[in-house]
C-alpha cells in the first residue's frame, strides 16, 4: 500500500499498537488479578470491569486535553510521549506488586490512551478534506486490527505467565517510539497552531468551535454518541448474550469474535474508502447505521450459531460509520481546532464506554430472565435507528465545511 504522506504509516502503526497493548493484557488480566489479591475468579471479573471503566473515565478526561495540547505544541511531541507513557506503563505493570497498582496502570494506560485526538489531527493536517474519510477508514482499520492481534497474542504469551503480555506491550510501545523520533515529522505548522487554554480542555469546549459553525453539528455529535453507544453492545455483551442465546463456550466466543474482527478491517481497508469517495460520507454513515441497526435487530432474535457468521458479512458494513462521522467532524472545523475536537469525539467514546454496558447489560440480564434472550440488542438497534433519524432529517446537507 503508498500512502500519500510518511506520517501516515506512522500515526496508523501507533494506534494499532495502542489498540494491541490493551487486548494483549485482556486475557491473562482475571488471573493475574486473582493472583495478586488471592479473590476468587469472579470477584476477579467484578474487580477488571472497574478496571476497565477507569480506563474510560482516564480518556473521557485526557481527550480533550490531549488534543488541545496538539493544537497548541504539535501532534508529534504528544504522539511520542504518550507512546513512551504506554511503555513505562507496561513495563512498571509487568512487575506490579499489587491490584492497586493494576489500576493505576489502568488509569495511565487510559490517559496516554488519549492519542487519538492528535492521531485523526495528523491525518486531517496531511490529507485534503475530501480524502479524509478513505484515511480515517484505514485507522479504524488499524484499530480493529489490533484488537484482533491483541488478544490472540496475549493468549499465547499468557503460557510463559501472567505478566509476559505486559512486557510484550512495553517493547512494541518502545518501538513505535523510537520509529517516531527518527521519522515522524511535525504536521501542525506553527503559524496555525493556538495557546492552550483550559476552557477548551474539556468535552464542552473541544466542541464549541464545531457548534458554533452550524446547528447541525449539534446533532452531529449527538448522532456520534448514540452511535458509539449503540456499537458497545459487542464489548459489553456479546460473550454474555452468545453464552447465553447460543450456549457457546469461550472458544466459540473467540471464533466468532475474530471473524468479525477480521470482516471489519476487510471493509474498512478495502471498501469504506471507496464507498466514501463513490457517495459522500453523509450517505455512508447511513448505509452503516442502517446495517448496523438491522443486524441488532437480526441478533435479538437469533437463536442459532450458524446464522451469528452469516449476520457478521452484513454487520461489517457497520464500519462505514465512524471513518465518515470523523471526515464530516473534521471538515467542520479549522486547522487549529483538529486536535481538540478529535480529543472530543474520544471523550464521547468513554461516556458511551462508562454508561452503555450498564443499561445494555440490565437489558440483556431482565430479558433473559423473562424468557427472551435478545434484549441487548433490541436496545442497541432503537438507539441505532435513532442515530439514523437524526442524520438524516438534521445533519444530512445541512453541515457547513469549514476545511
Amino acid at each position: 500500500m503508498t500512502f500519500h504522506h510518511r506520517a501516515v504509516p506512522i500515526v496508523l502503526t501507533a494506534i494499532l499498537i495502542d489498540s494491541i497493548g490493551f487486548g494483549i493484557v485482556m486475557p491473562v488480566l482475571p488471573n493475574l488479578i486473582v493472583e495478586l489479591s488471592g479473590v476468587t475468579l469472579a470477584t476477579a471479573t467484578e474487580i477488571g470491569v472497574w478496571m476497565l471503566a477507569a480506563y474510560a473515565a482516564a480518556q473521557f478526561f485526557a481527550g480533550p486535553i490531549v488534543g488541545s495540547l496538539g493544537d497548541s505544541i504539535g501532534r508529534r511531541p504528544v504522539i511520542l510521549f504518550s507512546m513512551i507513557a504506554f511503555s513505562i506503563d507496561y513495563a512498571l505493570l509487568a512487575v506490579a506488586p499489587t491490584v492497586g497498582w493494576l489500576f493505576l496502570g489502568r488509569v495511565v494506560a487510559g490517559l496516554a490512551g488519549a492519542v487519538y485526538g492528535p492521531a485523526n489531527a495528523v491525518l486531517a493536517d496531511v490529507t485534503p478534506s475530501e480524502k479524509r474519510g478513505q484515511v480515517y477508514s484505514l485507522m479504524g482499520a488499524a484499530f480493529g486490527g489490533g484488537f484482533i492481534l491483541g488478544p490472540g497474542i496475549g493468549g499465547m504469551l499468557a503460557d510463559f505467565g501472567p505478566r509476559a503480555p505486559f512486557i510484550a506491550a512495553a517493547v512494541l510501545a518502545g518501538l513505535n517510539a523510537i520509529w517516531i523520533i527518527f521519522a515522524l515529522p511535525e504536521t501542525m505548522t506553527p503559524e496555525k497552531r493556538r495557546p492552550f487554554k483550559w476552557k477548551q480542555a474539556h468535552i464542552v469546549g473541544a466542541f464549541r468551535p464545531l457548534v458554533s459553525e452550524s446547528g447541525a453539528a449539534r446533532w452531529l455529535i449527538l448522532a456520534a454518541f448514540c452511535w458509539q453507544f449503540a456499537h458497545m453492545v459487542y464489548p459489553a455483551t456479546w460473550a454474555f448474550w452468545a453464552e447465553i442465546a447460543l450456549d457457546w463456550n469461550p472458544k466459540m466466543i473467540g471464533y466468532s469474535l475474530t471473524a468479525s474482527g477480521v470482516a471489519m478491517v476487510l471493509v474498512q481497508a478495502l471498501i469504506t474508502g471507496r464507498a466514501i469517495t463513490r457517495w459522500g460520507e453523509e450517505n455512508t454513515v447511513v448505509i452503516g447505521m442502517i446495517a448496523a441497526g438491522l443486524v441488532f435487530t437480526a441478533f435479538a432474535f437469533t437463536s442459532q450459531g450458524w446464522i451469528v457468521f452469516l449476520l457478521i458479512i452484513p454487520s461489517a458494513f457497520q464500519g462505514f460509520v465512524q471513518p465518515s462521522i470523523n471526515a464530516l467532524v473534521s471538515r467542520s472545523v479549522d486547522a487549529s481546532h483538529q486536535g481538540a475536537v478529535q480529543g472530543g469525539m474520544q471523550s464521547l467514546a468513554a461516556v458511551a464506554a462508562i454508561m452503555a454496558p450498564l443499561l445494555l447489560g440490565y437489558s440483556l440480564a431482565i430479558g433473559t430472565r423473562n424468557g427472551f434472550s435478545g434484549g441487548n440488542f433490541v436496545v442497541a438497534a432503537t438507539i441505532a435507528f435513532t442515530a439514523l433519524l437524526i442524520v438524516l432529517f438534521r445533519v444530512r446537507g445541512k453541515l457547513l465545511p469549514r476545511t
